[in-house]
């Protein structure tokens, strides 16, 4: 049984940050992720207590980064080199979601008077067989007594060109009720192996959870996702204007994952025209998300 293992880790990295009637749990030592986020006990994302979590897999939310969703079998070619990734998900051939999620991250020591509800994670990537560039990440959470902001910064620490991209992977309780409103214009049809293949026109979602199977990307997504249950009706948005829904049928979640780029963007013929950034040595990269949370009751 896995679930108690770090409960007597004394090496489990713990940060709780409490705003009004939220709390907030994150795991620095875990991929930087979010354990969980409550309003009165009551789990805004599908949420933990911190010491309990064991893996990325479980946590609230991680950050995607320096990309997001799949790449082709691990394999891109930049500037004229071939790339092999290491296999990083054992559910399929393609690797996933960056390496971000599956790194240690620091605590920034406050400069200067931050705000009580603030707190930055750092993370240093050098080279490996994960990503084949160099790095920093930064994450700011900033919990208000009615909201969640998280900022994600890219910094390319390498002596070459490289790709990034940045988003987060949050995940929501599936509650009886739970609806999802989305405006956008397109969704990404997929293979049997869920790349993405063709753009289909799609001006947006509205529906109960319940009833919709996906695990696409969208373009053009505008104005706030809401996500409506009997607790909470929630506002996400962000400064990126691509989603990824992931609405498992068979689990108790469902995700709604703002992300800067296509799937697998790097491997088509103009992956900035998807999304994709190419950062020199030095320039950095940074995107926003901002959870709004009212009870409906």
């Amino acid at each position: 049984n896995m679930t108690s293992s770090t409960i007597d880790n004394p090496a489990a990295q713990i940060l709780e940050i409490k705003a009004g009637a939220l709390r907030l749990a994150l795991r620095p030592d875990l991929g930087g992720a979010i354990a969980g986020l409550w309003h009165h006990g009551v789990p805004v994302l599908r949420s933990q207590e911190p010491e309990q979590l064991v893996s990325w897999h479980d946590a609230a939310s991680y950050p995607l980064v320096p990309y997001s969703n799949r790449i082709d079998h691990g394999h891109f070619n930049w500037q004229g080199q071939s790339y092999q990734l290491a296999p990083n998900f054992e559910a399929g051939p393609h690797s996933l979601h960056g390496v971000g999620h599956l790194g240690a991250w620091r605590v920034e020591p406050s400069s200067g008077p931050s705000g009580p509800g603030e707190v930055a994670l750092v993370l240093e990537h050098r080279a490996n067989d994960g990503w084949p560039f160099d790095f920093q990440a930064r994450q700011l959470f900033q919990l208000g007594p009615g909201s969640l902001r998280i900022e994600l910064s890219v910094t390319n620490t390498s002596a070459q060109a490289a790709p990034f991209g940045l988003g987060w992977h949050p995940h929501f309780p599936k509650r009886a009720r739970s609806r999802l409103h989305v405006e956008c214009s397109g969704r990404w049809e997929l293979d049997a192996s869920k790349l993405p293949t063709q753009l289909v026109p799609q001006p947006g979602v509205d529906a109960d959870i319940a009833h919709l199977d996906y695990d696409h990307g969208f373009e053009g997504w505008s104005g706030p996702a809401r996500i409506r249950d009997e607790r909470f009706a929630l506002t996400l948005r962000s400064s990126l204007s691509r989603l990824a829904l992931h609405t498992p049928q068979a689990k108790d979640y469902f995700c709604v994952e703002p992300v800067s780029h296509v799937a697998n963007a790097i491997n088509q013929p103009a992956p900035s025209a998807l999304g994709l950034v190419t950062l020199q040595p030095g320039q950095s990269h940074s995107a926003w998300m901002m959870l709004d949370i009212r009870t409906t009751h």
